[in-house]
């Protein structure tokens, strides 16, 4: 249903950190912003139309886009998550679409790894970097760095795991509080996600996530950005729009689309693409814990909270002109604003 999965959430303790110092740009030292190559960030919440937007944009700019969506990333995964189908990346150069199989997992520090690398090779190529998506993590990943935070490693989560089962995950966040208070105070005692990521990193590396987060990130980014987001003014809009994307990906096969996947792979419903909203409640479907009416309304709720969490993060970026995608005259308006950054 959506572009996107918990890596939405900025809670989960991966790089975001509101006390953490702002990230110096490196790349800037010396030197003239003005100087450096365009590259041109658009964001917006699941089903504003970004696709479309990017698609014209790359036409008549001259980009070639990257895709920030950490759903798109999974090969067979096609309906549920609103990839561009053929005749669209047809069109321009896509990048960052197919790139893994559903029972793999990919990371915001690959994700930035792989985009930098993608942008030089398009400047080099003579055209624009077009970055357009909804994943805000890996926006943000790439535009203030990363935490020097260890790797997930399961070993040590089924530990954690195990202590849960034994004592509830109530009793770990206590444990959490005294190695780590400043994070136990920011996750709920139920938490199991962060509670577990963040007792895995005081484990592996012998420092509180916390401490980890406040140092100071240095950011290697050669480029202008200019930074764009699709920002609904009306909510009602959106939300009809998330309803009206839903039935029709339930009309082109989505159901059908993840009972193959669950033929085809060793999948199981924590990995990061089964968590991807539509596919985690059409695996409910699937289970038979529900029918297909409570399928519609769980998928259209949890995609519209996505686009509440989307939003949230969007007020929370610096240096981003925000359009209303409900405006007929949304491409023109947008086409003018960066062609006059650029």
């Amino acid at each position: 249903m959506s572009s996107d999965v918990d890596l939405q959430d900025p809670g989960i303790g991966s790089d975001a950190d509101s006390a953490a110092p702002a990230p110096e740009n490196i790349a800037l030292r010396g030197k003239n912003a003005a100087d450096l190559p365009p590259a041109i960030l658009l964001m917006g919440p699941t089903a504003c139309g970004k696709t479309a937007l990017a698609i014209e944009l790359a036409e008549r700019l001259g980009c070639e886009i990257i895709s920030v969506d950490s759903a798109q990333i999974y090969r067979h995964m096609d309906i549920g998550t609103a990839k561009p189908d053929a005749a669209e990346r047809s069109r321009v150069p896509h990048h960052l679409i197919d790139i893994i199989d559903p029972h793999e997992s990919y990371s915001a520090a690959r994700f930035r790894d792989d985009t930098l690398t993608l942008m030089r090779e398009i400047v080099e190529r003579g055209k624009i970097p077009l970055l357009a998506g909804g994943t805000m993590l890996y926006f943000k990943a790439l535009t203030e760095g990363l935490n020097d935070l260890p790797e997930a490693d399961p070993a040590m989560r089924l530990v954690i795991d195990t202590m849960a089962e034994d004592k509830g995950w109530p009793a770990v966040h206590a444990d959490l509080a005294r190695v780590d208070p400043e994070s136990a105070a920011r996750i709920q005692p139920n938490d199991a996600q962060r509670i577990q990521r963040a007792l895995e990193i005081y484990y592996l590396s012998g420092k509180s996530m916390s401490a980890l987060l406040a140092k100071p990130k240095y950011v290697y980014l050669p480029y202008r950005m200019i930074a764009s987001a699709l920002v609904p003014s009306n909510r009602e809009w959106l939300h009809e729009r998330i309803a009206q994307r839903f039935e029709v990906m339930l009309e082109l096969g989505l159901i059908g689309e993840l009972r193959k996947l669950r033929a085809d792979y060793a999948l199981e419903p924590t990995m990061p693409s089964m968590r991807a909203v539509g596919y985690r409640q059409v695996w409910g479907y699937l289970d038979g814990e529900y029918g297909l009416a409570a399928l519609r309304e769980k998928a259209v709720a949890a995609t519209r909270q996505l686009a509440k969490r989307q939003l949230t993060w969007l007020r929370s970026m610096p240096d981003l002109v925000s359009f209303d995608c409900a405006q007929d005259d949304l491409i023109d308006r947008v086409i003018d604003h960066i062609r006059a950054k650029i």
